[in-house]
């Protein structure tokens, strides 16, 4: 599932103005043209690159990074954005939620949820060989999820350069209660029935996430190594959803419900 490397083709100036742009961006909670509309030669590589640069300005603005997101890895998400591969991201420490919690819905622009499971990591994971079975032993246990989506560029023609430039329009996410080790639940059964203001909009289940969910988390361990990186004990790996995205708007109440994993609600307000 490795995506081939491409040469970069934009120059590090060009990579530090569009990083400084989306910073901007995110903080006006605003939006931008797309990166790709203005540089239609821009590779995978520079996306991750500009990325990069953005989360370096982060960290060295005081926030503490929690984990990684990986994004459209079912074929819900890829059909609703028309984008054939995963990408991923980064989660820092101010942007992790509880269950029943407000969220400030002007925090975030073209607000949408996803319906998740999330990882808790053990050991290391670190590739370039990693499998399912590697990620499982390395996963401390699994906790239902949702994404808030943020996206800071325009979202008509983007393509995975623009979504993965934009941290792979990741916003926040609303943890659940309920923890499960990987030997005591099949993970790919786990459901999820999304709900807005008492409506189900949403269903799915886990499976849909690359055949298992935890597919993703050996994925993004093999993918980190092309970039010189690893997954470290303690991080929260956030694996992708298995619904269509939701549009919420100030006022909504959401509600999931994993089955066995228990429930998650939250207000936009």
């Amino acid at each position: 599932m490795l995506t081939p490397r491409e040469d970069p083709m934009l120059t590090d100036e060009q990579i530090d103005a569009i990083a400084t742009e989306l910073a901007e961006a995110d903080r006006t909670h605003g939006v931008i043209p797309r990166i790709t509309a203005r540089f239609p030669d821009a590779t995978v590589d520079d996306s991750y690159r500009i990325q990069g640069r953005w989360r370096d300005t982060q960290l060295a603005a005081g926030r503490t990074l929690v984990g990684r997101k990986i994004g459209l890895t079912s074929k819900a998400m890829q059909q609703a954005t028309g984008i054939t591969e995963p990408d991923y991201g980064v989660m820092f420490d101010d942007t992790v939620y509880r269950s029943g919690a407000e969220i400030p819905v002007e925090h975030f622009s073209n607000v949408r949820i996803e319906v998740e499971l999330a990882f808790v990591l053990k050991a290391p994971l670190e590739g370039p060989d990693c499998t399912l079975d590697d990620a499982l032993a390395a996963i401390d246990y699994a906790v239902p999820a949702l994404e808030v989506l943020n996206s800071h560029i325009e979202l008509e023609g983007r393509t995975i350069v623009d979504t993965i430039s934009d941290n792979a329009a990741y916003g926040a996410m609303v943890l659940g209660d309920v923890q499960k080790r990987p030997d005591e639940i099949d993970l790919r059964w786990v459901p999820g029935v999304l709900s807005r203001n008492g409506e189900i909009e949403e269903t799915g289940v886990a499976a849909g996430v690359l055949g298992h969910p935890a597919t993703g988390v050996a994925w993004l361990a093999n993918k980190l190594h092309q970039h010189g990186a690893r997954l470290e004990a303690g991080e929260i790996i956030l694996a992708g959803s298995f619904t269509r995205p939701m549009w919420v708007s100030r006022g909504d109440d959401v509600f999931c419900d994993y089955g066995p994993m228990g429930t998650i609600s939250c207000r936009f307000v």
